[in-house]
């Protein structure tokens, strides 16, 4: 199965960001409703839909969606409730919703 390696570049102070490991990538980058009530649009990181696909398709927990995916599950627990939050607002406020990289994606 091939894998990606998802890293967001920071600059400056603080801990550097560790690399996480998506299985997944998403073949439909956005969902428009009709009808379309708020043209703003809400953007999901690759991360956060790859723990929101672990976890609402596969039933996976969070201790094995952060075991997968190489991070800690505070973590993906952080990226699950971000994005569960963002799909319900889009569906909620009909507003599009796209799946953006936002980062580097390196293929393993």
């Amino acid at each position: 199965m091939p894998r990606w390696r998802w890293g967001c570049r920071r600059m400056g102070p603080g801990r550097p960001f560790n690399y996480l490991y998506l299985y997944h990538l998403p073949h439909v980058r956005e969902f428009i409703p009709r009808p379309m009530v708020n043209p703003e649009p809400i953007e999901l990181s690759y991360p956060e839909f790859e723990v929101f696909r672990l976890s609402e398709l596969e039933k996976l927990t969070q201790e094995e969606i952060a075991e997968k995916m190489g991070t800690s599950r505070g973590t993906v627990w952080r990226l699950l409730e971000s994005a569960r939050e963002k799909v319900a607002r889009a569906l909620v406020e009909s507003r599009p919703l796209l799946i953006l990289p936002k980062g580097e994606i390196k293929k393993e």
